[in-house]
């Protein structure tokens, strides 16, 4: 760089909301606060619209109590409207697979950690959970066909993820003063969510795993929902000076420059 140049702007600093910062002036940053802001609320429609599917679904099964399927038994073969479960597996993915792009703009491509591709791939995962079917509504006995037997991988996956993904986010926020009031809340959320998995795959067919598995998706989805709603918040805020978290990471960064705001 020559002498007396600038040097360029970091793509990944971050303004006072807790969003980075991209080159573009105000119309730049405006258009990229507008997209994270459509992010966040996919980031609430998804685990919304999925949690009323299933219980939409799990309400209109016919000689079967609420509590009787599983969220994916919701989706076969032999389920009463099934394509609304399939909807809600679908609609979960893509907006999972948002709000993920999203997260990971605000927080800084290069600073954003593992956690939002993480959340992606869940998404994508889920998008292949609702395709690949169940043979049937409730879990028996005989042979499977090889859908059934993708969907119990790729469902498997998606459970690893949903305990993973909180504990990553949760460290990455943890520094951030804008973000680590929910490191706490999404370590617990992954704790618990595991430790009711862990019940449920010990026994499988028992009369609560249903009720079980139901639990232990939808805390790790209201997780999704609590950064989804920070996020949005964050986005809609005036972002022209620097937070003094947001200074400190980027002074560390780059020594040769200021603490103080721009």
């Amino acid at each position: 760089m020559t002498r007396g140049a600038q040097q360029a702007p970091n793509p990944d600093t971050h303004t006072g909301n807790g969003v980075a910062r991209h080159p573009g002036g105000p119309a730049g940053r405006a258009r990229t606060s507008a997209w994270i802001r459509a992010g966040a609320i996919a980031g609430v429609v998804g685990p919304v619209g999925f949690t009323a599917a299933w219980i939409a679904g799990a309400l209109r099964q016919p000689g079967l109590s609420f509590a009787a399927p599983q969220i994916s038994g919701l989706a076969a073969e032999n389920a009463r409207d099934p394509w609304l479960m399939i909807s809600g597996f679908e609609l979960l993915g893509g907006c999972v697979i948002g709000f993920g792009a999203a997260l990971r703009e605000a927080l800084g491509r290069r600073r954003a950690g593992p956690g939002p591709r993480l959340m992606q791939l869940a998404g994508l995962l889920t998008i292949a959970t609702g395709l690949l079917r169940r043979d049937h509504v409730l879990l028996t006995s005989g042979p499977e066909s090889w859908h059934n037997h993708a969907h119990d991988v790729t469902s498997a996956a998606v459970y690893v993820l949903l305990v993973t993904v909180p504990l990553l986010l949760a460290r990455r926020f943890r520094g951030d003063r804008r973000w680590r009031g929910l490191a706490v809340p999404l370590v617990t959320s992954a704790a618990v969510s595991a430790a009711v998995l862990a019940a449920f795959y010990a026994a499988p067919q028992d009369s609560w795993d249903a009720t079980l598995q139901r639990i232990a998706v939808t805390i790790p989805l209201a997780a999704i929902v609590a950064v989804a709603i920070r996020l949005a918040r964050l986005a809609g805020r005036d972002g022209n000076a620097w937070s003094p978290g947001d200074a400190d990471a980027v002074s560390h960064a780059h020594p040769g420059r200021s603490r103080q705001p721009e």
